[in-house]
């Protein structure tokens, strides 16, 4: 039986959301391979699923007396908020209660707390945080890493070409994904200081697929299927295209392209390089979100993405 733990208390809209993010995943789950287990205040998630019409047998809900808000430090949180949602679910996970923990909470903690409990895997220096870009031919991109590092160094970057090329084969199902290093300019030698010297340790890497750098206006192209870049440059793209985004639905110019520009519509932003799979939301997730936010985290545990990134680095 594959569990899955949620942090139900990890949204700007808790518990309410993230508890209808939950039935609509419960519909579309096999429910006799796949537990949910939901973390967060017992009370106010059992009244939330009365209230949305689900039942409160049908999961597993563990009791927690505290919640890490958006505005807390990260680190100070997990230490003084022992028995936070995110907390007890980092416990569970360490020690192999569930299979996979996923949540639109604090971000900063839950890195911190993917880090912290579950701890790198042996050889990655920086965990890093992906999203999602859609091509035009209707595929994906895969863009990391998009925050969790602001300053990298070459060899990072290299290992963030590694860490996307296993996803975009494991979980996108990419044969030989081609790996691209955003930069100002095609040719060799443009860039700063860090993409040139990154540029150099991927030329001719026998770990992946590296075609060479790729500009800005090319993301959406089907040149590329992994795109690396540094945690500081990744999330400016990952908030120009969601503002991006909202700026043309607001004006009426959306279509089936345009709409995966959404965050919704992957929901979430999977965690690589830690021991087990881990999943971060949208703080404004919607139920749908969160249903494909806990969608995104099965098929991590169904391809053993961990073990694949355990294996590749050792």
């Amino acid at each position: 039986m594959m569990r899955i733990g949620i942090d139900i208390m990890g949204s700007d809209f808790a518990p309410e959301i993230p508890v209808q993010g939950v039935l609509l995943a419960q519909k579309e789950l096999d429910t006799s391979l796949i537990e949910m287990v939901l973390f967060g205040k017992a009370d106010l998630i059992k009244s939330a699923l009365l209230k949305e019409g689900g039942n409160p047998d049908d999961f597993e809900i563990v009791d927690c007396s505290e919640v890490v808000e958006m505005k807390d430090s990260p680190l100070k949180a997990l230490r003084e908020k022992r028995n936070s949602s995110i907390s007890i679910g980092f416990g569970m996970l360490v020690e192999k209660k569930i299979d996979g923990f996923a949540g639109a909470g604090n971000t900063g903690a839950m890195m911190a707390g993917a880090m912290l409990s579950v701890k790198n895997v042996p050889g990655v220096i920086r965990p890093c945080v992906i999203s999602f870009k859609p091509k035009e031919n209707g595929e994906c991109n895969v863009l990391l890493d998009v925050g969790s590092n602001a300053d990298c160094k070459p060899d990072v970057m290299y290992q963030f070409g590694t860490l996307g090329s296993l996803y975009s084969h494991h979980i996108l199902k990419v044969d030989n994904p081609r790996i691209g290093l955003l930069n100002l300019g095609k040719e060799k030698g443009k860039g700063n200081l860090l993409t040139q010297a990154t540029f150099e340790l991927m030329e001719g890497s026998k770990d992946f697929n590296f075609i060479g750098n790729v500009e800005g206006n090319n993301i959406f192209d089907d040149d590329t299927d992994v795109i690396v870049t540094d945690g500081f440059t990744g999330n400016v793209v990952l908030k120009s295209m969601e503002r991006i985004y909202g700026l043309l639905k607001k004006r009426g110019f959306v279509d089936d392209f345009i709409q995966k520009l959404d965050y919704q519509s992957f929901g979430g932003s999977p965690i690589l390089g830690v021991n087990s799979p881990v999943v971060v939301g949208h703080g404004s997730s919607t139920p749908e979100a969160i249903k494909n936010m806990i969608k995104l985290t099965q098929s991590m545990i169904e391809a053993d993405l961990c073990g694949k990134t355990r294996e590749a680095f050792n």
